[in-house]
């Protein structure tokens, strides 16, 4: 019997344990389509509004207020940012490492590390929700490095 109970909580901690796995994925996912790719590599507004909800913000403090910078600005700027004529997709290359991924049921916390050139530009901690319709990024709060 007490064979029985060791193998039952072993099948039940992998089940749980595949599960986390299975929606970190999910969550790296999004980041890399709609975040890393979307609002930096490919500067793709698209896939920035499908994964980002409609009511995401960046948060970033102004002396002792909270500045908010919404999506359809963010949007809007990647949109001309990748239609100016000195674009150049090659020279706008980001590196990203996710420096942690906490999946809690329907919320996820991740911290990512992006840089450019070999030189370590921003910390970013994004914040997650699962929809119906999947996981949506819903904040943003940073830190500029060499700023």
């Amino acid at each position: 019997m007490k064979n029985l109970l060791t193998l039952l909580f072993f099948i039940s901690a992998l089940t749980i344990s595949s599960a986390q796995t299975n929606a970190s994925d999910e969550v790296k996912k999004v980041i890399l389509e709609g975040y890393v790719n979307g609002a930096f590599n490919g500067l793709d507004a698209n896939a920035m509004r499908k994964s980002f909800h409609e009511d995401f913000a960046i948060y970033s403090a102004k002396g002792e207020t909270i500045s908010k910078y919404p999506i359809a600005t963010w949007a809007e700027g990647v949109e001309k940012r990748k239609g100016k004529e000195d674009f150049d997709p090659a020279k706008n290359k980001w590196e990203h490492k996710f420096a942690s991924v906490d999946v809690t049921g329907n919320a996820a916390a991740v911290k990512v590390e992006l840089s450019r050139g070999g030189k370590h530009v921003y910390t970013d901690y994004l914040s997650l929700l699962k929809f119906e319709s999947g996981w949506r990024i819903v904040a943003k709060v940073y830190h500029q490095h060499g700023k």
